[in-house]
This record gives structure tokens, sequence and C-alpha cells, in this order.
């Protein structure tokens, strides 16, 4: 029997992102990707919507923002996850300078110039060598329209207030994977590294050839990652 599998997609992303985990992974697990989180403003909330899509116990997989979601999931409900695999994330709090970025963002949004993933975000997304590929960057900016203004504030404002989650890494008691993007610029190796000396027995993947998005830019790798993960 598959075992069901939870994947949760970043901000301005939507299920589409999946995509070629869900092809790749189908024949191993039951991918479930919930959407009732999109258009919340907390991680509270947020990781209650995607609980409240999921099966009792499942196998747990989050993308940046997904993976500030995981966290919380694994406050509020941990006895439900049974496998954890965090991707391109942080377990870290946003730093002020951080905080402040988000802020301008949001006014930029409320003066009516939000243009979700535009180009000029890409590099800071992609590694440079997908930045040309123009299915890629289409399918970001379709997904990021998809969720809209309102959507990309209240994302943005729920991921301002997230906790530390480090205090909590060392009580992780699941078979966790932390993967990331050798060239990620957002949220970088170093995190994971962290992330991973800190959860019991977690393995660390980088994937080479990928920035912020693995599972788009470097799909095979990734599934490859993953599907390793699902039997352990």
């Amino acid at each position: 029997m598959r075992q069901p599998l939870v994947l949760v997609p970043g901000l301005l992303l939507t299920a589409d992102f999946w995509r070629e985990q869900v092809a790749r992974l189908s024949g191993t697990a039951q991918c479930i990707v919930p959407s009732g989180q999109y258009n919340l403003d907390s991680m509270t909330d947020m990781a209650r919507a995607v609980l409240a899509e999921a099966p009792e116990k499942f196998a747990l997989c989050g993308l940046s923002m997904g993976g500030y979601i995981c966290h919380e999931i694994m406050r509020q409900a941990p006895e439900r996850v049974t496998k954890l695999a965090l991707l391109d994330t942080s377990a870290r709090p946003d730093t002020p300078e951080q905080t402040q970025r988000r802020r301008a963002f949001i006014q930029l949004a409320q003066t009516g110039r939000f243009r979700g993933v535009t180009p000029q975000l890409l590099p800071v997304l992609l590694h440079p060598d997908n930045l040309d590929k123009k299915p890629l960057t289409d399918r970001l900016m379709a997904m990021a329209e998809e969720i809209g203004r309102d959507g990309f504030i209240r994302q943005q404002t729920a991921i301002m207030g997230r906790p530390d989650s480090r205090p909590h890494l060392p009580h992780y008691k699941v078979p966790t994977l932390v993967l990331c993007g050798r060239q990620d610029a957002l949220t970088p190796l170093e995190g994971h590294e962290e992330m991973a000396a800190l959860i019991p027995g977690a393995e660390l993947v980088v994937i080479e050839g990928a920035g912020h998005l693995p599972p788009m830019e470097e799909p095979d790798a990734v599934a490859a990652a993953l599907r390793r993960w699902l039997t352990r």
C-alpha cells in the first residue's frame, strides 16, 4: 500500500510546483498537495489548514514557506507525521533585514504594483543556468498570478510572524531529510547544515545545478532523494 505524502508548496507557488515530483513518486506514495493554506496570514492557521486536508498519518514534505508550515505542524501534531522532508527552507526566524524587505514588497503590492514573480526576482529563485528556460519561468509567473496580490500579502505576513523553530528540532523523532540546492541564494546551505545537525539522525542532501527550487530545476535528483527517504 502506498504511503500518503503531503507536499506543501512555498510562497507564490501552487500544486503545479510539485508536478514533476508527483509524476515520479506516484508509484511509491499517494501524493496530496493541500491548498487551504494559500490565503491565510499566520503559520498557526496555515498548519491547521494543511492538517485538515491530510490523512490521519502521513509523510510530510515542504519547500521554503512550506517548510515553515512543516515546522509548525511538528509543533501542533507531531504524532501524525511519519517522516519529514525540509527542502530549501529555514528553522530560523526572519532577521530584521528580511522583515524590512518583506514589508517593502507588501507596500508595493498594496499600492497596486504587485507583479508576482517578476523577471527581476527570478535570479534569486533559480540557478543561473535555468534563467533562460522559458517553460520554467512561465510556470513560476503563472503560479504567482494564481495566488495573486492578496494571497501574497497574507503569505508574507505569515512568514514574518513565524517563530524560531531551532529549539524544537532536537525533539523531531521521525526519519528526516534536509535538502537544498547548492546555489540557493534565499535559504543558503549553511542553514540546512544547521538544521541537519540539530535533528537526530537527519540526512543532508545537496542538489547540484539548482537554486531555491530544486524540485522544478533538478526533478530527477530530488525525486531520487525523496524516494530513498520514503523507503527508509
